[in-house]
C-alpha cells in the first residue's frame, strides 16, 4: 500500500508552518498528492485499483525534474481545511467535500479552465465542465461521477403486478408501493431515509424552479417555496406509508434486505450498487431512472491543484489531471472501481461486453441510462451542503412515524433550515 500518514501528525506539523508564516508546500522537486484510497485491498478493493493507477503515473515521471508521491490519508478534508485556515493549500489533492470558499477567495487554488480549453478536455472532464464552473473557473476535476438512479427487484414488482414502465410520476410510484406492501409477505417498498433525501431531490428536478434550486445555494425564498414543500411533504408521506422500520439514516444498514435477502422493492443508490448484487438475485435486480426520466448524477468536488507552485510542479498536477481523465485511465475506473467515468467518450458497454461479466454489464446499463437521462440534476448536497440535507432527512425519518403531522414537522424543518443558511 502506499505511504499512510495519520491526520493528527500531518495537521500538527501544518500547523507550526501556519504560525510561521511559511507558506506549506510540498519540496520543489517533489509533487505531494493527497487521496483518500487508504483501504487495505480486502476492505475495498476499488482503492488498490485506484492505487495502482497512481504509481503507475508515478513511475512514468520518475526520471521528470519533479517526483509524484501519492499520500494516503484518512482525513483528507480537515487537512485541506487545516491548511487553508492557515493561508496555504496542499500541492494536489483529490477533495472529498466542496473547495474551500476561503480557499477560493484567496487565490489559493488553481483554475484549471484554461488547461481544460487549451487542450480540448472537455469531454475528457464530461460534467466537470458545467457543475464545477464557478463564475467561468474550473478549480476541481472528479474522475468519477457520483451516478444514482433505482434499482428495483423485476420479481417483485412482477408478483405485485407492476411494470417499471408505469411508474411515471411520484404518484404512480406511491401506488406501486402499495401493492408491494399488499403482497403480505415481509416484503416492503424501499429503505427511506437517507434514501429519501434522494426522493426529494428528484422531485426538485422535475420542475424548471425545482432544478434552479438544486443548482444554487438554498435560500429562504426557496425554503418559503411551493416547490420544495411538495417535493417534502411528497417524500415524507411515501416514507410514513412505506413505515419507520424501515427507515435509516446510512442506507448501508438496509442494503442487503435488497441486494442479498430480496425483502426490498426498491433500492435509491448509485450505479455502483452493481458491484453489491448477490449472485442469486442478479437476474431479479435491474437499474432505472426516477419517475420523470430523471437521474442524479453529480461531479462533486475532485482534484485540486495548489496555486502559486513551481511551474514545473503546476505542469506535473496538470499532466496529472489529463491522465486521470484520459480515455485509458477511465476505462480502468469504470471496470475496476465499478464506477461512472467522467469522461462522455468512454464506450461502457463495448468495456463490458469484453469483460464478458454479468456485474460490469449491469453497472455499464445503468451508467448509461444516468447519461442518457432526458433530465441531469446534481446532489443537492454540493449546492445546499451537508447540515441543510441532513436536516432534511432526519426530519423524514420523524414523518415516517406512523401519526407524525407532516405539516407541523415540515414548518419546524423551514424553521431549521432558515437559520442553518443565516
Amino acid at each position: 500500500m502506499k505511504k499512510r500518514v495519520t491526520g493528527l501528525v500531518l495537521t500538527a506539523a501544518m500547523g507550526v508552518s501556519m504560525l510561521s508564516g511559511t507558506t506549506v508546500f510540498g519540496a520543489d522537486n517533489e509533487l505531494e498528492f493527497y487521496h483518500g484510497y487508504y483501504h487495505e485491498e480486502s476492505e475495498w478493493p476499488a482503492a488498490k485499483v485506484m492505487r495502482d493507477i497512481y504509481d503507475e503515473f508515478a513511475k512514468a515521471h520518475a526520471d521528470g525534474p519533479v517526483k509524484f508521491k501519492p499520500i494516503a490519508v484518512e482525513n483528507r478534508d480537515e487537512i485541506v481545511s487545516a491548511q487553508v485556515a492557515g493561508g496555504s493549500f496542499p500541492d494536489l489533492v483529490d477533495c472529498g467535500t466542496a473547495v474551500p470558499q476561503a480557499a477560493i477567495s484567496q487565490g489559493l487554488v488553481y483554475d484549471l479552465k484554461p488547461y481544460i480549453d487549451e487542450n480540448n478536455l472537455q469531454d475528457a472532464v464530461g460534467l466537470n465542465y458545467t457543475q464545477n464552473d464557478v463564475d467561468g473557473h474550473i478549480y476541481s476535476v472528479h474522475d468519477q461521477m457520483e451516478s444514482r438512479g433505482i434499482w428495483y427487484n423485476a420479481d417483485v414488482f412482477e408478483k405485485a403486478g407492476i411494470k417499471i414502465e408505469d411508474l411515471k410520476d411520484w404518484d404512480a410510484f406511491g401506488e406501486a408501493m402499495e401493492k408491494v406492501r399488499g403482497l403480505d409477505d415481509g416484503t416492503y417498498g424501499y429503505a427511506a431515509g437517507q434514501g429519501s433525501g434522494f426522493i426529494v431531490n428528484a422531485i426538485l428536478a422535475s420542475s424548471e424552479e425545482g432544478r434552479a434550486m438544486i443548482e444554487a445555494p438554498l435560500t429562504e425564498e426557496a425554503v418559503n417555496s411551493e416547490v420544495f414543500a411538495e417535493a417534502f411533504k411528497t417524500a415524507a408521506t411515501l416514507d410514513q406509508a412505506n413505515g419507520s422500520e424501515h427507515t435509516t439514516e446510512d442506507v448501508g444498514n438496509l442494503m442487503d434486505d435488497f441486494n442479498k435477502n430480496g425483502t426490498a422493492a426498491v433500492l435509491f443508490n448509485g450505479v455502483w450498487n452493481a458491484s453489491g448484487i448477490d449472485a442469486g438475485l442478479a437476474e431479479a435486480i435491474q437499474p432505472s431512472l426516477f419517475p420523470g426520466n430523471i437521474a442524479i448524477s453529480s461531479a462533486g468536488a475532485g482534484l485540486t491543484v495548489a496555486n502559486g507552485m513551481s511551474e514545473e510542479k503546476t505542469e506535473l498536477a496538470l499532466e496529472f489531471i489529463k491522465y486521470m481523465t484520459s480515455e485509458e485511465v477511465q476505462a480502468k475506473i469504470f471496470t475496476g472501481v465499478q464506477a461512472n467515468p467522467c469522461n462522455t467518450k468512454v464506450d461502457l458497454n463495448k468495456l463490458a461486453e469484453e469483460s464478458g461479466d454479468a456485474i460490469t454489464m449491469k453497472l455499464a446499463e445503468a451508467c448509461s441510462m444516468v447519461n442518457d437521462a432526458e433530465i441531469v440534476v446534481k446532489d443537492m448536497n454540493y449546492s445546499w451542503g451537508a447540515d441543510v440535507k441532513s436536516a432534511i432527512i432526519n426530519a423524514l425519518m420523524e414523518c415516517a412515524v406512523s401519526g407524525t403531522d407532516i405539516d407541523a414537522r415540515f414548518e419546524q424543518l423551514q424553521k431549521e433550515l432558515i437559520a442553518l443558511i443565516a
